[in-house]
């Protein structure tokens, strides 16, 4: 039986998103930041599932519990499929939220909506310590809109328009974006990772 888990990240906006995923399993669910000698994982990888896997695998190594751990890309179609897996540092290392979807805004500037398709992609893992690690994903398709709407959220999330719901997930409450994201669809899967313990050796 798990009875406590690691989020592998530092990230406060996405611990919160995490936390609030999987807060009724029963679960104590800590964060890197109560273990001082956790590392540092470099996400070097060429994709998300290289940088999920890393992550969860190096920290519950170093914790000796389970961990899970997510990354996550942005494809614009129009771009290429750019910034793909490096969303979180599109307008440079240390940058902010807001300087990432300006430049997205910016390169899409002459772009018609209907031309503005992308989609989010989040690969989440499980690993145990001394065992595997289990991969799970999620998309959101949606469209890059033409400027940024909303208070909510973070990342990208006042750009990217979701027709279905003819809002911005920046629009959406933290609840209602935990129904429908492309997180929350990853983190399902791990919620039932979880509840069976059905790991499966990567």
């Amino acid at each position: 039986m798990i009875h406590e888990l690691v989020l592998a990240t530092r990230n406060r906006h996405k611990a919160e998103e995490l936390s609030a995923l999987l807060s009724d399993l029963g679960i104590r669910i800590r964060t890197i930041d109560e273990f001082p000698d956790a590392p540092d994982v470099v996400e070097d990888g060429s994709t998300c599932e290289a940088n999920a896997v890393k992550k969860a695998r190096a920290i519950a190594e170093a914790t000796g519990l389970p961990a899970v751990a997510d990354d996550t890309g942005l494809e614009v179609d129009a771009l290429g499929g750019r910034p793909g897996v490096y969303a979180a540092r599109y307008a440079g290392e240390h940058v902010t939220y807001e300087e990432n979807w300006r430049k997205l805004l910016k390169e899409l500037a002459h772009v018609p909506q209907e031309r503005r398709t992308a989609r989010f992609l989040t690969v989440a893992t499980l690993a145990l310590p001394g065992n595997g690690v289990q991969v799970a994903r999620g998309i959101l398709e949606g469209e890059i809109a033409e400027k940024p709407i909303g208070d909510h959220g973070f990342g990208y999330d006042p750009v990217f328009f979701v027709p279905e719901l003819g809002k911005t997930l920046a629009e959406l409450t933290p609840e209602e974006k935990n129904r429908v994201s492309h997180r929350a669809k990853a983190f399902a899967q791990v919620r039932n990772m979880l509840i069976t313990q059905a790991v499966h050796v990567q």
